[in-house]
């Protein structure tokens, strides 16, 4: 089992220290979590920035409108980064609210989630890989908090814009969403690669992480192309669908990237947004979802999503019998006063902490192989069978109950701890 740096001990134990006050930060694997879970050998720095884009096609403005609309746009962005640690120093503790259902007083809830990153930590070194972090709808960067902080311990810098959607339950407006999200990603990217954050990233080593809208965003950015007879795509104004689908195509795709990761992405039956469009993405892709996800399915849903990047090399991790919330935080206590708000972070069925921390080995050794070229990660996605519950126990074990797999002729998954690897299923389909 891979132990964790000494930076990583040292902000594990500022965080925990004052007897306990503050619940475990998400991005801190639990003692079940697989191999690749643990936190790398950096600390992680947290920071926010802002950029302007001059008067930018606004899709939100145009749907109310029903006309095409230009505005300036203003983007706010949480960046995690691989730091030194700041000792003495109190990690950050994250604040955001969410929207409340609807004709609840007041409008939204604030919540916290307890962090392991300093804020505006030194940087750890310079030309990190970049991996750009879309949330999910009328969501908050915070929420992705289990990954982020995470993967920049591992020596990675995520970029994580707010995208400001109006509240979840104003259907009306969210097929905007399906026009804005593209645009905002690409627009973080160019601003990276323009210098926005200095030598910190490699711009050559690009990749995108995405949770729901988040996962339909990072797919069309991957090459995905708009179906303009998508039911879902022409609620937008004719004209927009038109240069979306035609002349703009183009500028939403960003070449030459190295990975991405969609999980419980959106855009799929019944929206179908793409069409056969999904033919476009090439980079390699991870897919993760829940085999219950009543939000955006799952067959039919993201299921067929999967099997449409065919020119993708690309994997599928199902959580059996989870939902839909399977991308986000574990629940903060301010969150737990309604159903409805609980239901932004917890899942009936899985342990929360336990799903992030399965989906953040399985992210990891993706990343590192296809981003970092530490190709022999790739073994942990390359399972002896696509089910996990028939896998059992034939390694050596020492006599000890605790034994983690090494693969090779071992049925339980490489990584997983014995027993601990029930519930999963993971596809493998190479690019046509």
């Amino acid at each position: 089992m891979k132990h964790l740096g000494v930076a990583a001990l040292a902000l594990i134990g500022a965080v925990c220290a004052g007897g306990g006050a503050m619940a475990q930060p998400p991005s801190v694997p639990g003692i079940d979590a697989p191999e690749l879970a643990a936190l790398g050998p950096d600390a992680a720095g947290t920071t926010m920035r802002i950029f302007d884009v001059h008067d930018r096609l606004d899709p939100l403005a145009s749907l109310v409108a029903g006309h095409e609309v230009h505005a300036d746009r203003v983007i706010r962005m949480r960046v995690w980064y691989p730091a030194h640690a700041k000792p003495g120093a109190t990690p950050v503790t994250y604040s955001a609210t969410l929207t409340n259902e609807k004709g609840t007083v007041p409008l939204t809830t604030a919540f916290t989630v307890p962090g392991i990153a300093y804020a505006d930590a030194v940087p750890a070194g310079e030309h990190f890989p970049l991996i750009v972090l879309s949330h999910g709808y009328n969501n908050d960067p915070v929420m992705l908090s289990w990954l982020a902080e995470n993967l920049a311990t591992k020596g990675y810098v995520v970029v994580a814009p707010e995208h400001r959607d109006p509240p979840i339950w104003d259907r009306a407006t969210i097929p905007a969403a399906l026009l804005t999200r593209p645009l905002d990603i690409v627009d973080c990217i160019n601003a990276v690669k323009a210098g926005w954050l200095g030598k910190l990233t490699d711009p050559s080593r690009i990749a995108l992480v995405g949770y729901s809208m988040g996962g339909y965003g990072v797919l069309t950015v991957a090459g995905a192309r708009l179906d303009p007879k998508s039911a879902a795509v022409m609620k937008n104004p004719a004209s927009l669908v038109a240069d979306y689908t035609g002349k703009l195509a183009s500028k939403l795709v960003v070449p030459g990237l190295r990975a991405v990761v969609a999980i419980s992405p959106a855009g799929g039956p019944p929206w179908n947004a793409w069409g056969t469009g999904l033919e476009g993405v090439t980079a390699p892709l991870l897919v993760i979802v829940g085999s219950h996800d009543r939000t955006v399915g799952y067959d039919p849903g993201v299921a067929q999503v999967f099997a449409g990047a065919t020119h993708a090399d690309r994997h599928m991790l199902v959580f059996v019998n989870a939902a839909h919330s399977i991308g986000t935080n574990p629940t903060p206590p301010e969150m737990l006063t309604s159903i409805w708000n609980q239901g932004w972070f917890a899942d009936a069925v899985w342990r929360k902490e336990r799903i992030n921390a399965i989906a953040t080995h399985f992210i990891t050794a993706f990343l590192d192989d296809h981003v970092k070229g530490e190709t022999a990660k790739g073994s942990y996605l390359d399972v002896p069978s696509p089910a996990s519950d028939p896998g059992g126990w034939t390694g050596e074990d020492g006599g000890h109950y605790a034994a983690m797999s090494k693969g090779g002729t071992n049925p339980t998954w490489k990584g997983f701890w014995r027993g601990q690897q029930d519930g999963l299923i993971l596809e493998h389909r190479k690019a046509q």
